[in-house]
């Protein structure tokens, strides 16, 4: 009969060496007596190599769930009929209104820095455009083709 021995010291050192955790690393139960003889760094990696202390492989997280979630969600469609809400529910209010004013900002600036407008007209301009006056970028062009017109009379 086999005296059983306390291999927890050995499955310790056995895992610093190694560098996993305690619980990846089986033992042989055959060659128990020789795993109970070693006592160095080095007698532990002898035993490593011969197959005698073994390593479990490791187990993550498995991503199937997730990858079958993501394939739904590519099925689902954004086109016409597909989708559900308000158009204000979708996109608020407020993304649609920093984006027209950005943009008319931008054509502003553009008129600004080819000298078609002055910088009171630009300021004025300007001002029309954060007050939400001005709808869009034709209205804007339209609008400073006025201030043009009234340049010239």
């Amino acid at each position: 009969m086999q005296v059983v021995v306390n291999l927890k010291a050995k499955k310790r050192l056995a895992a610093r060496v190694t560098g996993v955790g305690v619980h990846r690393i089986r033992f042989d139960s055959d060659h128990l007596d020789d795993i109970a003889d070693a006592i160095t760094r080095e007698n532990i990696r002898s035993l490593i190599t011969a197959n005698t202390i073994k390593i479990k492989s490791f187990t993550g997280t498995s991503k199937g769930r997730a990858h079958e979630k993501k394939s739904q969600k590519n099925k689902r469609g954004t086109t016409q009929g597909s989708k559900q809400g308000r158009k204000g529910a979708r996109v608020g209010k407020k993304e649609v209104y920093v984006a027209k004013v950005r943009s008319l900002r931008r054509l502003l600036k553009i008129a600004k820095d080819r000298k078609d407008l002055t910088n009171p007209e630009f300021w004025a301009l300007y001002k029309k455009v954060g007050g939400n006056t001005v709808r869009n970028k034709a209205h804007l062009r339209l609008l400073m083709d006025e201030i043009r017109e009234k340049r010239k009379d």
